[in-house]
């Protein structure tokens, strides 16, 4: 047909075509799920110094960089891949005027910085709402809050903000809340990197479960590391009624203490997985100053569980001369055996996998612009298409058109951007009406489709 031959590669001949081929047909889908939530009013309604009534509005901006966050790129400088074909993009994301550009979407984001942080939280709890979507609860029928800090590293840079942080880099200390068994995430704060992981940590339950409480009806339960081992914590559970499990911090207690306390109190629950290993779990009551939001200080009594393990022999078979004891302790409001909190408590690990994939598989890790308002920005965003991301991985596991190499609970970030993201189609113009052809090849077809029927 006259198309000259570019290139050569075995039995294929290469050439420049005119078929408009889109390789990111999945943004489609994002565009409609942010449509339904409330980001698109929220945004125009911030009005920018100078800027009162912007060509370019800011919802345009923003969801177009949530375009990009959900193809796992951060740079400003990749919304220039969308140039090739504007009038898709615009369509898919349903922008209402143009693409920003790179130096538009720059300086927008300078400019709003973070002003958006609460409509940016409604947001994200309305898009559940408007979704269908709620966070699963655990075997035990609570709903899971984990939070935790995850330094970002931003070494060898001079953006605001970025410090020593506890890993041993220079970087950023945010703070993260995931809700139920999914791992979604209901609330994302960016820190400084020498911020300590319990400077401010009440302001950001107060607000992670007021979103949370508009997410799910559920029983919530939050599970916090030791290091935000704080009455003030237990206050604002108590003050919203919501159950926890926090790792005590046991400063001056040591872990011999613990074990000569639990043969003291003849601990009834003592196990030798095997030769010169014992283990001796329990639970004891401390009563404790906790305070409220309104001043009020209460002594409550709370459960400790306990387990604490003893070694004489080492796993190799070796014979100790001194043995070693290892001591865990938690504060809870459960009243399940104590076997069953530990193991709730284990399963909060999970975080770190949340962590990896919305900094791996997102790239959201080394923030690009050098002020911190606007990264706490691009976090805040972040957050959004991690949940849009993470609700379609989870709705494409509901039925067998999916292919699977074995069965799973959670579909990791990367495939869904992998495969439901980047999913190549033939865009058309048929009858004053836009297609897009999923070619045959395309194992995923199936489950894309349903994914639009389900979320349109």
């Amino acid at each position: 047909m006259g198309t000259k031959v570019r290139a050569k590669i075995g039995n294929f001949e290469v050439v420049f075509g005119n078929e408009r081929i889109l390789p990111t047909t999945g943004l489609a889908l994002v565009g409609r799920m942010i449509d339904k939530s409330k980001l698109v009013q929220l945004s125009d309604q911030l009005v920018i110094p100078k800027r009162p009534q912007p060509y370019i509005k800011n919802s345009d901006v923003v969801k177009t960089y949530i375009g990009l966050l959900a193809q796992g790129k951060t740079d400003y400088e990749c919304v220039n891949e969308m140039m090739d074909d504007p009038e898709y993009y615009i369509d898919a994301l349903g922008l209402s005027r143009s693409i920003p550009s790179e130096a538009t979407l720059r300086q927008r984001m300078d400019a709003i910085g973070d002003r958006l942080r609460t409509p940016i939280l409604r947001t994200n709890a309305s898009m559940f709402i408007s979704s269908g979507v709620k966070p699963t609860a655990n075997t035990q029928g609570f709903v899971p809050i984990d939070v935790d800090v995850s330094p970002f590293d931003n070494s060898d840079t001079k953006k605001e903000g970025v410090s020593r942080t506890y890993a041993g880099y220079d970087g950023y200390a945010p703070n993260f809340a995931y809700i139920g068994t999914e791992g979604y995430m209901v609330n994302a704060e960016l820190r400084e990197g020498r911020h300590h992981c319990q400077k401010g940590t009440a302001d950001f339950l107060w607000e992670t479960f007021h979103y949370a409480k508009q997410m799910t009806d559920g029983n919530l339960l939050l599970r916090m590391d030791a290091g935000n081992d704080s009455a003030e914590n237990i206050g604002v559970c108590f003050d919203n009624n919501v159950d926890f499990l926090i790792k005590r911090n046991m400063r001056n207690e040591t872990p011999e203490w613990w074990r000569f306390g639990a043969v003291l109190m003849d601990c009834q629950n003592v196990t030798h997985p095997r030769e010169g290993k014992t283990v001796y779990i329990g639970s004891i009551f401390r009563t404790l100053d906790v305070p409220h939001a309104d001043g009020r200080v209460t002594k409550e009594r709370i459960r400790v569980v306990y387990e604490i393990t003893e070694r004489t022999i080492d796993k190799q078979g070796q014979m100790m001369l001194i043995p070693t004891v290892d001591a865990n302790t938690w504060h809870t409001t459960l009243e399940l055996p104590e076997e069953e909190i530990i193991a709730l408590y284990h399963t909060h690990a999970q975080c770190e996998q949340y962590h990896s994939e919305l900094k791996s598989d997102m790239g959201v890790e080394r923030l690009p612009s050098g002020k911190f308002a606007t990264n706490a920005l691009v976090l805040e965003l972040a957050m959004v298409a991690y949940n849009l991301l993470r609700m379609t991985g989870q709705e494409s596991l509901k039925y067998p058109d999916t292919p699977l190499k074995r069965p799973v609970k959670r579909r990791r970030i990367s495939t869904v951007i992998k495969h439901l993201m980047f999913m190549a189609a033939h865009l058309t113009l048929h009858a004053r009406k836009k297609r897009l052809a999923l070619g045959r090849s395309n194992t995923w077809r199936w489950a894309f489709a349903r994914l639009c029927r389900r979320f349109a």
